[in-house]
């Protein structure tokens, strides 16, 4: 043996239970797969899982396939198949859908409450530092909802006056608080 080879395991020879499996997907895994193509709606993979499952179930219980009941295990394997089916099913239903990769990129991204609640303390600062006349205006027309005429009527100035000062009053704020201008607008 040279410096620098390795030996490799010699190869395990298959048991009958293997050879056996094997047989039995070769003669029964189409129909098998066909079945819960089916009753899966479509969904190759979990069909997949579920014949595989399926085999797996038999290989673990070797007496029901050699039982004398039936002269074929194809409808043994059908029923364990079909129930395996079933149960995958109601499992799926009785947990919430899954969220693929592209409902979270889609998703809307909502600040927290602290995230909130340190923009407000940001604003009503920013705001302590407008004339009050540009601040009476912001107040009653962003911060209260007034419309351009209530703001007027409360004020007791012209609707034009109020615009005026909510377009000089918000300028203002885009200065003091330039992390926000996008949200002054």
């Amino acid at each position: 043996m040279t410096a620098g080879s390795t030996l490799s395991p010699a190869p395990r020879p298959a048991t009958t239970a293997e050879h056996e499996l094997a047989a039995l997907q070769r003669e029964h895994g189409r129909p098998l797969f066909a079945m819960l193509l089916r009753l899966c709606d479509g969904d190759r993979q979990r069909a997949e899982d579920l014949a595989q499952e399926t085999l797996v179930r038999a290989w673990q219980h070797p007496e029901a396939l050699r039982a004398g009941d039936f002269a074929s295990v194809r409808p043994w394997l059908l029923t364990v198949g079909r129930r395996l089916a079933i149960d995958a099913r109601r499992a799926r239903q009785a947990r919430p859908a899954e969220v693929g990769d592209a409902g979270l990129e889609s998703a809307r991204v909502c600040a927290d409450h602290a995230e909130r609640a340190a923009a407000a303390l940001d604003v009503r600062e920013a705001v302590k530092t407008l004339t009050p006349e540009h601040r009476d205006v912001l107040v009653l027309v962003y911060f209260q909802g007034a419309s351009v005429a209530e703001a007027a009527t409360a004020l007791g100035i012209p609707p034009g006056t109020v615009k005026s000062r909510a377009y000089y009053g918000l300028r203002a704020l885009r200065r003091v608080l330039p992390g926000y201008a996008a949200d002054l607008r």
